[in-house]
């Protein structure tokens, strides 16, 4: 997980990363930074400007005048962060920065390796030392390692030797480069700002970062795929591009930034996300409709928000097309919990619940509920989810999940814990499930289903280890010590 961006020749190229920053929260809360190089008017040399901390945007840089005072300069790029490993350490916050033989470096990481261990323990052995616990900092030695001259060479020389999901943003004293792994697993897209000296370049994570700063989508950057943004792509509008590999793979994206991890508002892998919910959600109607028990009663479909909004409005639009149904409002979601205290004795994950969620209870009061979901991971959110909605007194409550069931880890970056964490492989079927978590009925999308909803063409793959266990690039040891934050 975790969100990227970088700014390229703009006088506020900070503030845009903010605002960036702002845009991609979702992508990760527990910490956030900006890096940006500028010229030392006294000095007269290249100078990092770095703000970093822990907790929100708007946390980090709400001293208005530390961060003005501090970071400036023409680049910039910026991170949020989510993690799973070394949530407590400053360490870890990116982006990280170094000044090497050929100049002033920065960094910011979205992805997870698969052969960290392997690289750190080379690495190491070869004098290396390492001041974090993430996978993002073996790109920084592998880069300031490389015999290669010149910094692309340095930078394809690291992404060649490092396996697994990698988005990156780089920044040198005079370039911004940005590249995907071979596979493309995480996005990351291009935009162009017009101001008063020309244009300006930002590279993101989702295009929902462009539209706030009303920065013009220009493409995705290509999987398998370096770019060099620095002063020729300014003045003729042309990017420098290099393979990472000379061959071109098909791409597996990763089909979860689809069903949950990206805003409905955002173009991911060249596609806008709104289009591929409403169409997981119209093929789980196809599949697992919920029918009325009479024309006179209305089945009562609702989401889970954030995340369920958009496929249930397609799941509501196929079922009332065979049986009487009202799409509805019934879960409130609160967007301003932090931290809650719980008093000795309470039940954790379901007072967790009602922070974040509260029913509308004269929707769901006496009606049959069906109630729409992204996925199903360990299934004690889930649980307590039900007994929420079960408080609200409606006749029946169905659960139907725009995803396959979760029976593997993730090792590319998702959150996905242990095969044995996993509620789908503690039982046989899928009303088994729906007992444990206390519905009368659940559905998940089927494989086949799911992957009508995503957009094909030539080149285009996905990877759906997490539902298939097909895991397209081969995992070392560090999956598991070194499964990283970004």
């Amino acid at each position: 997980m975790c969100g990227i961006v970088g700014v390229f020749n703009h006088p506020q190229a900070a503030v845009l990363s903010y605002y960036a920053l702002h845009a991609l929260q979702h992508r990760g809360q527990e910490a956030s930074g900006i890096v940006t190089i500028y010229e030392d008017p006294i000095k007269k040399r290249p100078r990092f400007g770095v703000h970093k901390g822990e907790g929100l945007v708007l946390d980090v840089f709400s001293d208005h005048k530390l961060f003005e005072s501090t970071i400036h300069g023409r680049s910039a790029i910026g991170h949020n962060r989510y993690s799973t490993t070394g949530s407590n350490s400053l360490a870890n916050i990116q982006p990280f920065h170094f000044n090497y033989r050929n100049g002033l470096f920065a960094l910011a990481h979205n992805g997870n390796l698969t052969n960290t261990r392997t690289l750190r323990e080379e690495l190491k052995n070869d004098g290396a030392i390492f001041q974090s616990t993430t996978d993002s900092e073996v790109f920084l030695h592998l880069i300031a390692r490389s015999k290669k001259q010149t910094q692309i060479e340095q930078i394809r020389d690291a992404v060649q030797t490092a396996h697994g999901a990698y988005s990156l943003v780089m920044m040198g004293e005079n370039a911004l480069y940005a590249a995907r792994d071979p596979h493309g697993f995480r996005p990351l897209c291009i935009g162009r700002l017009k101001h008063d000296d020309g244009y300006a370049y930002i590279v993101t994570s989702e295009s929902c970062a462009l539209d706030i700063l009303s920065a013009e989508y220009v493409r995705e950057v290509e999987h398998n795929e370096i770019l060099v943004i620095d002063q020729h792509t300014i003045d003729t509008g042309e990017f420098t591009s290099h393979y990472i590999n000379e061959a071109m793979d098909t791409s597996k994206h990763c089909i979860f930034e689809y069903i949950y991890f990206s805003r409905p508002d955002s173009k991911i892998f060249g596609t806008p996300v709104d289009r591929v919910r409403r169409k997981l959600g119209k093929n789980l109607a196809e599949e697992s409709p919920v029918p009325s028990e009479n024309d006179e009663e209305k089945v009562i479909v609702i989401a889970v928000p954030d995340s369920g909004n958009t496929a249930t409005l397609g799941y509501a639009r196929v079922n009332e097309k065979k049986y009487p149904t009202r799409y509805e409002i019934g879960l409130i979601r609160s967007h301003y919990v932090g931290r809650t205290f719980i008093a000795p004795g309470q039940n954790n994950r379901d007072f967790k619940v009602k922070t974040k969620f509260n029913v509308v209870r004269g929707v769901l009061e006496g009606n049959r509920v069906v109630v729409i979901d992204d996925s199903i991971v360990r299934g004690t959110t889930s649980k307590a989810l039900v007994n929420l909605i079960r408080e609200a007194k409606p006749k029946e409550v169905h659960l139907r999940i725009t995803s396959p069931a979760v029976k593997h880890p993730c090792v590319y970056g998702m959150d996905f814990p242990s095969r044995h964490e996993l509620i789908a492989n503690h039982y046989d079927s899928e009303q088994q499930i729906a007992e444990a978590l206390g519905a009368d009925t659940l559905h998940y999308l089927s494989v086949e289903g799911m992957m009508d909803a995503v957009p094909q063409g030539h080149g285009i793959g996905y990877c759906t280890a997490c539902f298939t266990g097909n895991y397209p690039v081969p995992v070392d040891a560090s999956a598991s010590t070194y499964s990283t934050e970004e």
